[in-house]
C-alpha cells in the first residue's frame, strides 16, 4: 500500500514538473528574432530608427536582432551612433550583409556579435572623405577598437580604412580592403556565409524562430527624408532665399511663405531625428526678432542687428552634427541666396519694354514728360508748415499736416513718431523737415 502511494506521489510530482517546464520548453523551441533593415544612406534619421528597433527587441526579450545591411555608406557620426547602440544592447546582434556593407556600413557590421555575409555581397571600402590624416586616423581607430571588442582581427578592420595598411597575400599598400563573403569567412572575420535569411537562421541556431520585422514609422521616414544631405541643403537654401526676397519686395507673399515653411521643415526634421533640440528654434526666433527690430524700430545698424545675424547663423550651424558641416551648409545656402536676391533686384529694377522678360515682374508704364504727361502734384503750399510725424523719419517717413499725409525727409537726426516737425524747404515733390525744438519756436 505504501509502495503504491509512493509511486502515485512520484507520478504527480513528475506531472507537475512537466506542466511547469512546458512554457520554457516552448519558448526555447520558438525563439524570437527582430529584423531591422538598414537600407540606403546612413544618416541620423536612420540611426534613430535602428536605435529604436534595438530598444524594442530588448524590451521584448528577443533572442537575437538581425540587422539587414545594404548600404554604400554615409555619415560617420551617424554610424557611430548605431555602433554604440549595438554595442550597448543586451540582445545578441547579427549583421546580415545582404548586398554590401561599405564605408560606414562596414563599421556597423563589425560592431555586431556575429557577421553573416550573403554570397555575392561585399564589406569594406571605408576610406574617409575628405582623405585627410586626422580623419583617417580617427576612423581607423574606431574600426580597430570595434573589431578587437568583437574578437576580430583589428589589422583587417584597419585595412578597410587606411591605404597605408599592408597585409601579405591579402592587400598591398596603397589600396583599400574590401572583403567578399568567401574572403571574410576564410579570414575568420565573418561567422557565416549564407544564401538567404532562412539559411542564416539555420546556421545561427535560430531555426523556426518567430521573425518580427521592425518597420519605420511615418515620423521616422519623414525625418530620414528631411535630414538627407541634399534635402536639408535645399530646405535651408529655400528658407534663406524666401526670406531675403521678401525683404526686397513689397508686402508679404509667396517667397516669404515658402521661406517659413522650408525653415520649419528644416528644423522639424532635425528635431525628429534627434540632431537638434528646440533650443535651436528659440535661438533662430530670437535672432529673427532682433533683425526685425533693427529694420523697423531701431535707427541705423548696431548691436541688435549684429546679434540677430549671429543668432540666426548659430541656429543653423548648431543644427548639424559638427560645426564644420554646419558652416559649409550655411555658406552654400548664403551664396545661393545672394545670387538669387541679386537676380530678383535686377529683374525688378528693369522695365519690360521691347518684349524683355523682366517686364513680366513689374509694371513698366511710365508717365514721362516726353510722352505728354505733366507733374501736377506739388507741395509748395507746405513751406513753413508744421506737422506731426506718423512713422519714424529715418530719414524718410510720413508726416501729418493738418490731415494731409505727406512723405517727408528729415534733414538732420532720426525723428521718432509723434514728434512735431516744420517744413524748411520744398523741392518739387520732396518735402524737407526738421524737428521743432524750444529754440526753433523762439526763432
Amino acid at each position: 500500500m505504501k509502495a503504491r502511494r509512493g509511486v502515485t506521489g512520484a507520478f504527480v510530482l513528475a506531472l507537475l514538473a512537466l506542466i511547469l517546464l512546458m512554457p520554457f520548453r516552448t519558448c526555447a523551441a520558438n525563439p524570437r528574432v527582430y529584423v531591422i533593415p538598414l537600407q540606403g544612406q546612413i544618416e541620423h534619421g536612420l540611426a534613430s530608427f535602428i536605435a529604436r528597433g534595438l530598444r524594442e527587441a530588448a524590451e521584448a526579450r528577443a533572442d537575437a536582432v538581425i540587422i539587414d545591411i545594404d548600404t554604400p555608406g554615409g555619415y560617420v557620426d551617424a554610424a557611430l551612433k548605431v555602433r554604440d547602440a549595438i554595442i550597448s544592447s543586451k540582445v545578441r546582434t547579427i549583421a546580415y550583409v545582404n548586398s554590401r556593407a561599405w564605408s560606414a556600413g562596414a563599421l556597423i557590421a563589425i560592431a555586431c556579435d556575429d557577421i553573416a555575409m550573403k554570397m555575392g555581397s561585399s564589406m569594406g571600402a571605408a576610406e574617409t572623405r575628405p582623405k585627410e590624416e586626422k580623419y583617417i586616423s580617427a576612423v581607423r581607430a574606431e574600426f580597430e577598437a570595434t573589431a578587437e571588442l568583437r574578437g576580430r582581427d583589428p589589422v583587417v578592420a584597419g585595412a578597410m580604412v587606411d591605404a597605408d595598411v599592408e597585409i601579405p597575400d591579402l592587400i598591398e599598400r596603397g589600396k583599400i580592403l574590401t572583403l567578399t563573403a568567401t574572403m571574410a569567412e576564410d579570414l575568420g572575420f565573418a561567422e557565416y556565409k549564407v544564401m538567404n535569411m532562412d539559411e542564416l537562421l539555420e546556421q545561427s541556431d535560430l531555426s523556426g524562430a518567430e521573425v518580427i520585422e521592425v518597420e519605420q514609422t511615418s515620423a521616422e521616414w519623414f525625418a530620414r527624408l528631411l535630414t538627407n544631405q541634399i534635402a536639408a541643403e535645399i530646405l535651408l537654401t529655400l528658407g534663406l532665399v524666401g526670406l531675403a526676397v521678401e525683404l526686397v519686395t513689397p508686402g508679404f507673399g509667396i517667397p516669404g511663405t515658402v521661406g517659413i515653411v522650408s525653415l520649419g521643415l528644416f528644423f522639424g526634421g532635425r528635431i525628429m531625428a534627434g540632431l537638434a533640440g528646440w533650443e535651436v528654434v528659440v535661438l533662430f526666433l530670437v535672432g529673427l526678432t532682433l533683425l526685425l527690430l533693427e529694420a523697423f524700430v531701431i535707427p541705423g545698424f548696431g548691436v541688435a542687428g549684429i546679434l540677430g545675424i549671429v543668432s540666426v547663423a548659430a541656429s543653423f550651424v548648431l543644427s548639424y552634427p559638427t560645426l564644420g558641416e554646419g558652416a559649409a551648409a550655411l555658406g552654400i545656402a548664403i551664396g545661393i541666396a545672394i545670387v538669387v536676391v541679386a537676380l530678383v533686384v535686377f529683374l525688378l529694377s528693369r522695365g519690360g519694354k521691347k518684349g524683355r522678360t523682366p517686364g513680366r515682374l513689374v509694371l513698366d508704364h511710365t508717365e514721362a514728360p516726353e510722352e505728354g504727361y505733366l507733374a501736377v502734384k506739388t507741395y509748395e503750399s507746405l513751406a513753413g508748415a508744421e506737422g506731426v510725424v506718423l512713422t519714424p523719419l529715418k530719414p524718410v517717413g510720413v508726416v501729418d499736416f493738418d490731415g494731409r499725409r505727406v512723405e517727408a525727409i528729415s534733414e538732420g537726426p532720426f525723428v521718432m513718431g509723434g514728434a512735431r516737425v516744420r517744413v524748411i524747404r520744398v523741392e518739387g515733390n520732396k518735402v524737407f523737415v526738421r524737428p521743432i525744438t524750444d529754440k526753433n519756436q523762439e526763432d
